[in-house]
């Protein structure tokens, strides 16, 4: 929501810097993420959430966690590795045979 959104980041950054606890906020506009430190014996992260969720700055339908993030970005990293992996495999086992030269053709 507030993604490429530098009016809806300042609005989301003001809000959450007037919460009794909250020591720094930084939102990053090209992600469109809000990092917050806070003291956690003054307010509770469920708190923040149920914040920026009231005022329309957070879905948590559409949330995504660190570890999911970069579960996902793994899962990409080796599927492209397997892929240059397995052409280059191919591509030596069908070194100077007729197959090669209709492969570089296509």
């Amino acid at each position: 929501m507030i993604q490429r959104n530098h009016h809806l980041a300042h609005e989301a950054s003001r809000l959450l810097a007037m919460l009794r606890g909250i020591d720094t906020v930084t939102v990053k506009v090209v992600t469109g993420s809000i990092v917050t430190h806070y003291n956690p014996g003054v307010i509770r992260s469920r708190e923040i959430i149920d914040t920026l969720t009231r005022a329309g700055y957070f879905d948590p339908s559409k949330a995504i966690t660190h570890d999911d993030y970069l579960h996902a970005a793994c899962v990409r990293t080796g599927e492209v590795a397997w892929k240059a992996f397995f052409g280059a495999f191919v591509d030596v086992a069908m070194e100077g045979s007729a197959l090669s030269f209709i492969t570089i053709l296509l």
